[in-house]
């Protein structure tokens, strides 16, 4: 699936909001978290290396890590849409270095 870029407006009206929608990829070993931008949709995901190296990964699994640490992730993703910081599919990769 091809996703386009959401720039954040610079003029004030900057709207990103997370309306709570995630999942988990056993395969991939990625969990994404959606954020709203303006009104548009993109794609926010965090690999389990960088859920392990930054809060540890509990019994409950990296869904719990990513619920229990929801703030600082939604934080760093917030901070890389205003950068306009999105991969080639339009998505955003959150890393250890932007937590």
């Amino acid at each position: 699936m091809q996703l386009t870029r959401h720039k954040a407006s610079s003029s004030g009206d900057n709207s990103i909001t997370f309306p709570g929608l995630e999942s988990w990829n056993p395969a991939t070993e990625v969990a994404t978290m959606a954020a709203d931008v303006n009104k548009q949709r993109a794609l926010c995901r965090i690999s389990l290396k960088t859920l392990r190296d930054k809060f540890g990964v509990g019994e409950e699994g990296p869904m719990r890590s990513l619920a229990e640490h929801r703030g600082a992730i939604q934080a760093a993703a917030k901070k890389l849409i205003e950068n306009d910081d999105y991969q080639e599919d339009g998505s955003v990769l959150i890393r250890a270095r932007d937590l």
